[in-house]
């Protein structure tokens, strides 16, 4: 039996979720404060910016998975989020071990930071926005010389990926109980086919 791509769902289009462009910007601060903070050669280092980079490759890997897998896509976007929270740990670690404070989400800067990201929730055009843009806007926060500082508004950005992402989720679970992807209905397909014989 041959698949009919036009049963395909729409996929790709990652770069216009608002989670993946967040996640952006929290691998490549991620990789910066790692390479300025956290020496090279330690398993720390590695560790955080892979967590990094899986939060975010995983949203794009799943978004493509998309089109033939709702399953498959919804496992991957899973693991983006699991590697956020490994990531949340690094970060609230390497403030804690340093006696540094950690901001409350009542607190002035992290409110600060959080209304940057909301203000690019009202009005960005996300397909048409140059990635670079959107790290523009922390880098205040971002090129501080304080770590903990960056560390802090790195913590911001990953609640709010994690925020999106428990959002993005929530969806693509109802998309899967409500229809599946192309390999979930080919193979309900496939066993109605059975049945009937």
């Amino acid at each position: 039996m041959t698949a009919d791509p036009s049963t395909l769902r729409p996929h790709g289009g990652y770069r216009r979720l608002r989670s993946f462009q967040v996640t952006e910007i929290i691998y490549d601060g991620t990789v910066a404060f790692c390479d300025r903070f956290v020496d090279k050669r330690s398993r720390t280092h590695d560790q955080m910016v892979q967590a990094a980079r899986s939060g975010r490759q995983n949203i794009a890997e799943g978004s493509r998975a998309s089109a033939t897998s709702s399953q498959t896509e919804l496992r991957l976007v899973n693991v983006a989020r699991a590697s956020l929270d490994e990531l949340l740990l690094d970060y609230e670690d390497f403030l804690r071990q340093r006696g540094k404070r950690q901001w409350d989400k009542s607190d002035p800067e992290a409110r600060e930071v959080r209304a940057v990201g909301a203000r690019r929730d009202r009005t960005d055009q996300s397909d048409q926005a140059d990635p670079s843009d959107h790290w523009k806007s922390y880098a205040p926060w971002l090129r501080h010389a304080d770590p903990a500082v960056i560390a802090n508004t790195l913590i911001c950005l990953i609640h709010q990926a994690n925020y999106l992402l428990d959002r993005q989720i929530h969806g693509l679970e109802r998309q899967f109980v409500e229809g599946g992807g192309y390999s979930e209905r080919l193979a309900a397909a496939r066993l109605e086919k059975r049945r009937s014989q």
